[in-house]
């Protein structure tokens, strides 16, 4: 018979998972994948977490769609969180 204890931890663990989690951490692992093939270093929950702080959850499922489509996630990603980067001064 197993302690108390590991069922708890299971069952707190998975309360605490959100939507919004689950697609974070999806971001991150797409595009982790596609920096260290780069020579990057990996970025963090905490981080994806403050870039993505300002987009509504509906907006992300959105943000996923069209990157998925994309021939280059990052790419794509980048571009789509702030186009007015990428654009040539005309």
């Amino acid at each position: 018979m197993k302690h108390i204890a590991t069922h708890l931890k299971h069952s707190i663990k998975d309360a605490h998972i959100t939507e919004r989690g689950e697609l974070m951490e999806y971001f991150c692992e797409r595009l982790n994948r596609d920096r260290t093939q780069d020579g990057y270093s990996k970025i963090t929950l905490g981080r994806m977490g403050k870039t993505l702080e300002k987009i509504p959850t509906k907006d992300l499922y959105y943000l996923k769609k069209v990157c998925d489509d994309a021939g280059n996630f990052s790419k794509k990603f980048w571009y789509l969180l702030n186009p007015k980067k990428h654009q040539e001064e005309r």
